[in-house]
């Protein structure tokens, strides 16, 4: 059955609450209502903890936490020792004098047609934050099973059979660019290093912003997803399961597993001249420290040669050590997948234009 526009779901909440202003408590609506309210542009509060918040949340939210983390587990303690009624009536002392600053965040808000609360499980903070809201004349509904039903439909949605296609290729090989590209010519594109904050391998994380948790990750990844044509192909590197801390869902990965796969390989001078511009103006330091970490898989004395080159700020001989073991690390990887390889490609040149147009006419060939 199809989604209802998102102006038939506002009519629908209208007609439900006659004139938002006389409410007394707010609608409750679905995960699938609530996400498709939210893409028209109406803004979500997340009336969580700012502890809860951090995380993980829905993309664009904004947190106004109905208690401080403090005031949250002060409330927790006093539920578990004296019980229910003893841990409402601290809330409401703790909520009562902040009442009008929270109708003042929230009419701040630019909503479009109506403001969506959600607290952990939809319950009373939820509940009580969308009766204010309603009660001072600004329109709110409230999200059934709070932000775990929004939890539960992503890994939900992550199980969702899509059509995929890896670009794959030895470190170096200006995946990402291409992968850029690919989506200037219109495909549909994800990079999960993008999102993740980070490269995969042990130099993954230099210059990169900190990462996000893993459940953040979830939702950023959730919510590009979901807005694209799972009819057509959708185009993402190859990965492992963690980009540094964080890890790509089981569902999606094990998809990832099987889907088909388009090799690029640069020429190895090429590829050192690449990883040299790349990573070469970071702290020795730095440098140091990562391939102390790649110490036992690298080898003892593939590793001392390594440090060795770096101390003589030798940039060029440190990366062509390292490709040795990167390089036998993804053969192994590419060889378990061999009956996957749906185009492969070598190149004495790196021109991120002519080879994604080279990709797109020999993968447009093959499956036609």
């Amino acid at each position: 059955m199809a989604l209802p526009s998102s102006q038939l779901l506002i009519e629908k909440h209208q007609q439900n609450c006659c004139t938002f202003k006389f409410v007394k408590k707010s609608p409750a609506i679905d995960i699938t209502d609530f996400l498709e309210l939210r893409k028209a542009g109406n803004p979500v509060i997340d009336v969580r903890s700012p502890a809860e918040f951090e995380a993980g949340h829905i993309p664009g939210a904004c947190n106004i936490p109905l208690f401080s983390n403090k005031e949250r587990a002060e409330i927790g303690t006093l539920y578990k020792q004296q019980g229910q009624e003893a841990a409402i009536l601290r809330g409401l002392e703790i909520v009562g004098p902040k009442m009008a600053d929270f109708v003042r965040q929230a009419k701040a808000l630019p909503f479009k047609n109506q403001l969506l609360v959600h607290c952990w499980r939809g319950g009373m903070r939820s509940g009580s934050f969308g009766w204010l809201l309603n009660t001072a004349g600004l329109p709110a509904a409230t999200l059934t099973g709070g932000y775990k039903s929004y939890r539960n439909h992503l890994l939900d949605f992550f199980g969702t059979a899509f059509s995929l296609l890896i670009l794959t290729g030895g470190t170096g090989n200006g995946k990402t660019e291409l992968l850029h590209h690919l989506q200037q010519k219109g495909e549909q594109v994800i990079d999960l290093e993008g999102l993740a904050h980070h490269k995969g391998s042990v130099f993954g994380g230099m210059g990169q912003q900190e990462q996000p948790s893993s459940e953040q990750f979830q939702n950023e990844l959730f919510l590009q997803m979901k807005e694209m044509d799972i009819s057509r192909p959708i185009w993402l590197e190859d990965e492992s399961i963690s980009l540094g801390n964080v890890f790509i869902p089981h569902p999606l990965w094990n998809q990832l597993r099987r889907a088909p796969l388009v090799r690029v390989e640069l020429a190895l001078p090429l590829r050192i001249e690449r990883l040299v511009r790349e990573y070469g103006n970071f702290p020795p330091q730095m440098l140091a420290e990562a391939i102390e970490k790649l110490g036992k898989r690298l080898g003892g004395q593939h590793a001392k040669a390594a440090l060795e080159a770096l101390q003589q700020n030798n940039l060029t001989e440190v990366a062509a050590i390292l490709l040795v073991y990167y390089d036998k690390a993804y053969q192994q990887g590419i060889d378990k997948r061999k009956e996957l390889l749906c185009y492969e490609a070598a190149y004495d040149f790196f021109d991120p234009e002519a080879i994604s147009e080279d990709i797109l006419k020999h993968v447009w060939k093959t499956s036609n």
